[in-house]
C-alpha cells in the first residue's frame, strides 16, 4: 500500500511538472530609453558598485540602426523591438513599405494574454506607442491616443492625459473608453479590481525623478505585477524608463542618475518576481544610446562618477540586452534589435 502511495505521488508530481512547463510564459519587456553601457556603469558605480542587472543570467548586444539611417530614433527602434522589422525614423508600427505590422504585445493579446504598459513619459510617446500604434509620424499624438483607446491593452500607466480629454477635436476618449476604470492615484490603482485600468500620472509629460516625480516606477511595477498575477492568465508587460533618454539629451548627470536608479529598482522588482514565478521571462534592453556618454573619472569607494558627453543626440552604439528567467539563454550573442521580437515570438508560440 505504501509503495502504491509513493508511486501515485511521483506520477502526480511529474504531471504537475509537465503542466507547469506547458503554461504560456509571462513576458516582462523593460526598455531603458537611451541606456547604453555607460549609463548602466554610471548607476552601478554611483550605487556602491552594484546594479541589480548583475543578477542577469545571460547578456547580449543589440544593433540599433534604422532602415536607412545609422542613427535611429525611438520610433524606428521601438518598432524593431516590438514588431521585428526595420523602418524609418519617426514611423511607428509600419514596415518599409508602410504596411502595418503586428507587435509582440498585440500577438500576446490575441493569444489571450493580459497586457500592460508602464512608462515615465506620456503613454503616447514613441516607445510605448510602437507596441500599439500604426502611424507614419510619431508626433500625431491625438491620433495615437485614439489608437490606444481601441487597443484593448488592459492596464496602462503614464503621462499625457491631455491627448485623451483636452483635444482639438473635442472628443473625450476617457468617456468613450467605457470598459475602463480611470484612477487618480497609486492607492486607487492598487485597490481597483477592474481588468481594464487607465492611470494618467500627469496632464502632459511627467516631471523629472530628481524633482520629485511620483509615483515611483518601482511602486507602480510592484502593484501591476501583483494585479497581473491575480488574473491567473499569462501576461505581457512593457516597462519603459523613458527619461533616461531625456537626461542624456540634456547631458545632465544628476538627472540621469535619478532616472537610472529608479529603473534599477524596477528591474529588481521584476527579477524578484521571476524568483517566485519561474514561468516568467524578463528582458532588459535599450532602444539606442543617447549622449555618447563616457566615464572619465570618479571614486568607487565614494560612489562618485564623472561623465563627459560627445553628443546631445542619439548614437549608433550597440546596446546591452540582459535576460533573466524563462528561456533567458535565447538572448545571448550579438544580433540586430529586430531579433528580440523574433526570440520573444518563438518563446510564446512554443
Amino acid at each position: 500500500m505504501f509503495k502504491k502511495s509513493v508511486l501515485v505521488i511521483l506520477i502526480l508530481s511529474v504531471l504537475n511538472s509537465c503542466d507547469n512547463q506547458s503554461e504560456s510564459p509571462n513576458i516582462i519587456m523593460m526598455i531603458g530609453d537611451g541606456m547604453g553601457i555607460s549609463q548602466v556603469s554610471t548607476s552601478m558605480y554611483s550605487n556602491d558598485n552594484y546594479t541589480p542587472l548583475e543578477r542577469s543570467e545571460y547578456i547580449g548586444l543589440s544593433k540599433t540602426h534604422a532602415i536607412d539611417d545609422l542613427i535611429t530614433d525611438s520610433a524606428a527602434s521601438g518598432t524593431a523591438l516590438s514588431s521585428g522589422v526595420k523602418t524609418y525614423n519617426g514611423v511607428l508600427g509600419l514596415d518599409k513599405d508602410f504596411n502595418p505590422v503586428k507587435s509582440i504585445l498585440e500577438i500576446c493579446r490575441d493569444k489571450g494574454y493580459m497586457t500592460a504598459i508602464l512608462v515615465t513619459s506620456t503613454i503616447v510617446h514613441a516607445t510605448p506607442a510602437a507596441y500599439y500604434s500604426k502611424s507614419k509620424s510619431r508626433y500625431e499624438y491625438d491620433n495615437i491616443a485614439v489608437e490606444l483607446s481601441k487597443s484593448n491593452i488592459n492596464l496602462f500607466v503614464g503621462g499625457g492625459e491631455r491627448y485623451f480629454n483636452d483635444r482639438e477635436d473635442n472628443r473625450n476618449l476617457v468617456e468613450e473608453m467605457k470598459s475602463y476604470v480611470f484612477v487618480n492615484n497609486l492607492e486607487e490603482y492598487k485597490n481597483t479590481d477592474s481588468k481594464n485600468i487607465g492611470f494618467f500620472t500627469a496632464y502632459d509629460d511627467p516631471s523629472e525623478k530628481y524633482l520629485g516625480r511620483e509615483p515611483s516606477l518601482d511602486d507602480i511595477i510592484n502593484i501591476t505585477l501583483q494585479k497581473l498575477k491575480s488574473y491567473n492568465k499569462p501576461f505581457f508587460l512593457l516597462v519603459e524608463g523613458s527619461q533616461i533618454d531625456w537626461a542624456e539629451h540634456d547631458n545632465d548627470p544628476e538627472y540621469l542618475l535619478s532616472e537610472m536608479l529608479e529603473f534599477d529598482r524596477a528591474i529588481k522588482s521584476s527579477y524578484d518576481f521571476v524568483d517566485n514565478n519561474k514561468n516568467t521571462l524578463v528582458v532588459v534592453t535599450a532602444d539606442h544610446e543617447t549622449g555618447g556618454a563616457s566615464i572619465i573619472d570618479g571614486d568607487v569607494e565614494k560612489s562618485i562618477v564623472k561623465t563627459e558627453y560627445s553628443s546631445e543626440n542619439h548614437t549608433a552604439e550597440m546596446v546591452p540586452v540582459y535576460s533573466y528567467g524563462y528561456n533567458s539563454s535565447n538572448f545571448t550573442g550579438v544580433y540586430d534589435n529586430t531579433e528580440i521580437f523574433d526570440k520573444l515570438k518563438s518563446i510564446i508560440e512554443k
